[in-house]
């Protein structure tokens, strides 16, 4: 039952299996082999300790609400898009979110927000069980509830993963008049097609609030016998965003397979070719585009955009866009895929 459920069950659930309320009490002792996800339902010790402590519990906690909810509902917003493995910056409270028909509004009750409709429960997909709102519904309800930015991020994914903003306005028409659809709408309209992570999609805004607008994204500069993907470029200024994911073992997270050292001396290697090539660089971390360090490093960018236009221009060399052009004809960086099944 616990593994159709997402590895969570409930206490009448096991009551009605046959295991007593003295059994229950052992089984989720502090160090017993269940753990209490909210009160009233459990799962394994080994799946919670196993899954990504905010993400894969919060998850967690989101399907235990599902279960413990008696009317007719659809999990939404924050508990939806985790279980569509969408990203979204993290809100302060990780509170579990779902839908469900009456009069319009909302309401936080034992870490739940119930979300009010009148226009039914439609656009489903069903996860381990657990009903939850479609991908571009989800999407545009991240907007309405966090604002531009983590809806753009939203965004920028739907359509990487094959969604066109022609789905994500259909959602948006319906939600007219809907509290916080002028930012979600926002958010649509600034999502582009060609950020690969939510660093990337970040620093767009970061780039604008000092007067660079309009990034080329995904922008190829041929090295050697090979093809440099760089992230963001205006110009002849080229902006890399560097995630920390890249230099962390994958049992700390991250996707490096080989030393530290190792990768740090071939980026460093791969920016000296590009920038050979007739380009200035710039390079971003997480708390320059988000963080405390957010205003010294857009006056650093724009002196490094400066010193790059002074010395190449602010226009891309004809025979460098050419290049460009016919590389992402022959292999283009940013392909089509499908989109996910919709279970009415």
């Amino acid at each position: 039952m616990a593994s159709r459920q997402g590895g969570v069950v409930t206490r009448q659930q096991a009551l009605a299996r046959g295991y007593s309320a003295q059994e229950i009490r052992r089984l989720t002792q502090p160090a017993g082999p269940w753990v209490v996800v909210r009160r009233g339902a459990y799962c394994e010790r080994e799946l919670w300790d196993s899954v990504e402590r905010y993400d894969g519990r919060a998850l967690l906690r989101d399907r235990a609400a599902h279960l413990m909810v008696q009317p007719e509902h659809l999990m939404s917003h924050d508990s939806a898009a985790r279980s569509h493995g969408l990203p979204f910056l993290a809100p302060l409270t990780g509170l579990s979110h779902l839908t469900r028909y009456g009069v319009g509004g909302s309401r936080t009750h034992y870490g739940v927000k119930h979300h009010l409709t009148q226009i039914g429960l439609l656009n489903t997909e069903v996860h381990a069980g657990m009903p939850v709102t479609g991908f571009a519904r989800t999407v545009v309800d991240i907007g309405r509830e966090h604002g531009w930015r983590s809806g753009m991020v939203a965004a920028d994914h739907a359509l990487m993963v094959g969604f066109a903003k022609d789905d994500l306005e259909a959602e948006l028409a319906v939600m007219r008049c809907w509290p916080g659809v002028t930012e979600a709408r926002a958010g649509v309209d600034k999502a582009r097609v060609g950020a690969e992570s939510v660093g990337e999609t970040l620093t767009r805004p970061f780039l604008e609030e000092i007067g660079l607008f309009d990034p080329d994204l995904q922008f190829p500069v041929r090295i050697a016998e090979r093809v440099a993907w760089i992230d963001l470029r205006i110009g002849c200024h080229l902006i890399e965003f560097d995630g920390r994911k890249k230099y962390l073992r994958p049992e700390q997270g991250g996707v490096a397979d080989r030393p530290v050292e190792d990768i740090v001396w071939e980026e460093r290697q791969r920016q000296l070719a590009v920038c050979r090539r007739g380009f200035g660089m710039s390079r971003l971390i997480w708390d320059e585009v988000m963080g405390s360090e957010r205003e010294t490093a857009q006056r650093r960018v724009l002196a490094e955009y400066q010193e790059t236009c002074a010395r190449y221009g602010d226009v891309l060399p004809e025979h460098l866009a050419r290049e460009a052009a016919e590389i992402r004809e022959r292999r283009p960086r940013v392909r089509p895929r499908p989109r996910r099944r919709v279970v009415a």
